[in-house]
C-alpha cells in the first residue's frame, strides 16, 4: 500500500484535535509542576533570574544552548558575521581563489580563540591522516581515522592531547573537542576520497581548505570532501531565482525559533524537570510522556536552529550544506532518525550503505548497522549511557528490516491485499505509533539519563497498562496519521512538478 493512500477529511480533523488538546494538557501540566517546585533546591543550580519585570525564572539547564545565544552570543555572531564580510569581499575580487581566503580567515580566526599549540595540533592531524591518504587503502585510512579519533574521545588521551591548549576560559574545552573531532571525521573523508581519485593524490592545501572552512570548523555539520570541493571550487557564482529571499526567510524563521524556545524556557522548565527523580515520580503518567517527548522535540529545535544558522552563513557562500535533522515529531521509523544530517550522511556514504548496498539482505544489514553504531559510539565518546543508547538504536532499526519482511510474506502480505489503502493505511499507522515510542525511549537515554529513561518506560509500559499505555499510544497514532498526510500531500505534489517540467522545457 503507497504512501498516497487518503482518508477522510472529518476524520484527518478528528486526529488534529486530539492531537492539540494532549499537547496543550501537557503543557500546561509541565508549566503547572514548573510553577509549584520553582524553590527546589535542585531547581537553584539550573533555573535563574530571567524576566524580572514578568517574575519569571529561566531554565539554563542547556549550557550549548545559552553558549550559543546569551553567553558567547557576541563573539559567534562577530566571527560569523566578519567570514561573511570577508568571504563576500573575496568572491567579488577572485571568485576562483575564494577556498583559499576562506581558509586564511579560518586559520586566523582559530589562533586567535584557541592560540598556535591548537592549530599545531589540528596539523599534526591532518599530517597524519593526509600521509596515510596517499596510500590509497580505504581500511587502512578507516582505522587511521578512528584511532586518530579515539585519542581524542577516549582517556588519558584526550586530556593529554587538551593539555597542550594553553589559556583557560570557559568556552576552552566544547572548542577543542568539537574542532578535533570534526576536523579528523573531515581528514576521514579527504583520506576516503582520495583513494577513489584514479589519477594522482589531492593536495595537502586542498585538505587544509577543507578542514578550515570557519563556520563547520568547530560546530559542524560535516559535509563530505567530494562535495566541498567541487562546490567550494565552482567559479560561477549566481544564485538560482529568489535563493536570497530563501536565505532570508529561514534566517527569520530561525530568529523565530530562538525567541521561540526563550519563551518556553521562562515557562516549562523541561531540562531541569528530569534531574530532579523525586519530583519526575510525583508526576502523572501522561505528564511524564509529555516532559520526555518535549525533550527531544526541544533537542532536535537546538540542533536545527545551530545548524540552521551556519547553514545559512554557508549559503551565503555559495555553498550548499546538510539541511539541519528531521523534526523528531515527524519520525516514526529508525531509518531516518538523527540529530546531525552531516555525520548522518558521513556514516551512510562511508559505512552503512558502503556495507549494507540495497539493504535488503538481513545478514548485511546487521553487519552494517553494528558497524555503523560502532563508528557513532566512538564519535559519541565511548561510556556506558551511550553504549546502551547504542545497542537499542541498532536493535530498532534492525527490528524494524525484519518486521517489514516478516509482512512482506504470506499470509500477512495476502491479508493486508484484502484490506483497502485505507484501513491498511491505519493498521500501519498503529505499528508506526509503537515504533515512534521506541525511538523516544531509547533517545531519551542520551538526553537525559538512564534512571528517567527507565522511569518512563516502567510508568507507561508497566504501571500504566492499560490506561495510560493506551492513552499515550492513540495521541501518538493520531500524530503519526498527521505526518502521513503532510507526506502524502509532499508527494503528490513533487509527483505533479514531475509531470509539468517536461512540459515547461
Amino acid at each position: 500500500m503507497g504512501i498516497k493512500s487518503a482518508l477522510p477529511k472529518y476524520e484527518l480533523y478528528c486526529y488534529a484535535a486530539v492531537l492539540g488538546l494532549a499537547l496543550t494538557w501537557a503543557a500546561s501540566w509541565i508549566i503547572e509542576a514548573s510553577d509549584e517546585n520553582v524553590g527546589r533546591k535542585v531547581f537553584k543550580s539550573s533555573v535563574k533570574p530571567g524576566w524580572s519585570y514578568f517574575g519569571r525564572k529561566m531554565d539554563v539547564a542547556d549550557f550549548e544552548w545559552v553558549m550559543w545565544f546569551t553567553t558567547f552570543r557576541n563573539h559567534i555572531l562577530f566571527a560569523l558575521s566578519g567570514h561573511v564580510i570577508f568571504a563576500k569581499i573575496c568572491s567579488m575580487i577572485s571568485p576562483k581563489d575564494r577556498g583559499m581566503m576562506y581558509m586564511v580567515y579560518g586559520l586566523f580566526a582559530i589562533l586567535i580563540s584557541m592560540g598556535w599549540s591548537f592549530i599545531t595540533l589540528i596539523l599534526a592531524h591532518c599530517i597524519m591522516l593526509y600521509s596515510v591518504a596517499l596510500v590509497k587503502r580505504k581500511w587502512i585510512c578507516f582505522v587511521a581515522g578512528l584511532c586518530s579519533l579515539a585519542t581524542i574521545k577516549m582517556e588519558p588521551y584526550g586530556s593529554w592531547q587538551a593539555g597542550f591548549v594553553t589559556g583557560s576560559f570557559e568556552l576552552q574545552d566544547i572548542l577543542f573537542y568539537g574542532g578535533c573531532g570534526f576536523s579528523i571525521m573531515r581528514c576521514m573523508s579527504f583520506a576516503l576520497e582520495n583513494c577513489e581519485k584514479k589519477d594522482g593524490n589531492y593536495t595537502f592545501v586542498e585538505l587544509l581548505k577543507y578542514n578550515f572552512y570557519l563556520p563547520f570548523f568547530y560546530f559542524g555539520p560535516v559535509m563530505t570532501f567530494d562535495q566541498f570541493r567541487f562546490q567550494a571550487n565552482n567559479p560561477n557564482l549566481t544564485r538560482k531565482d529568489r535563493e536570497m529571499w530563501d536565505i532570508t526567510i529561514k534566517a527569520l524563521v530561525h530568529l523565530g525559533a530562538i525567541l521561540m524556545v526563550d519563551v518556553f524556557f521562562h515557562f516549562l522548565y523541561i531540562l531541569t524537570i528530569p534531574a530532579d527523580m523525586k519530583l519526575v515520580k510525583q508526576l502523572s503518567d501522561c505528564s511524564l510522556a509529555g516532559l520526555a517527548y518535549s525533550n527531544l522535540v526541544y533537542d532536535w529545535v537546538k540542533a536545527a536552529v545551530m545548524f540552521g544558522v551556519i547553514n545559512t552563513v554557508a549559503r551565503l557562500d555559495h555553498l550548499d550544506p546538510p539541511q539541519p535533522p528531521k523534526c523528531i515529531t515527524m519520525l516514526y521509523v529508525f531509518a531516518e532518525t538523527h540529530f546531525d544530517r552531516g555525520i548522518n550522511d558521513w556514516l551512510c556514504k562511508y559505512v552503512y550503505d558502503y556495507i549494507g548496498k540495497d539493504h535488503d539482505g538481513i545478514f548485511r544489514e546487521l553487519v552494517a548497522t553494528i558497524c555503523t553504531f560502532i563508528v557513532t559510539t566512538l564519535w559519541l565518546g565511548p561510556c556506558e549511557l551511550v553504549y546502551i543508547w547504542s545497542f537499542f538504536n541498532c536493535f530498532g532499526l534492525n527490528f524494524e528490516l525484519w518486521v517489514a519482511k516478516l509482512c512482506s510474506l504470506p499470509p500477512f502480505s495476502t491479508i493486508e491485499g484484502l484490506l483497502s489503502e485505507a484501513m491498511s493505511r491505519r493498521i500501519r499507522s498503529v505499528f508506526n505509533a509503537l515504533n515512534f515510542w521506541q525511538i523516544i525511549l531509547y533517545n531519551i537515554l542520551a538526553l537525559n539519563s538512564l534512571d528517567f529513561a527507565k522511569l518512563v518506560a516502567k510508568r507507561l509500559v508497566v504501571k500504566g497498562f492499560p490506561l495510560s499505555t493506551l492513552a499515550v499510544l492513540f495521541v501518538t497514532y493520531c500524530g503519526v496519521q498527521l505526518v502521513k498526510e503532510r507526506e502524502r500531500q509532499q508527494a503528490l505534489q513533487e509527483e505533479q512538478e514531475a509531470v509539468e517540467k517536461p512540459k515547461i522545457e
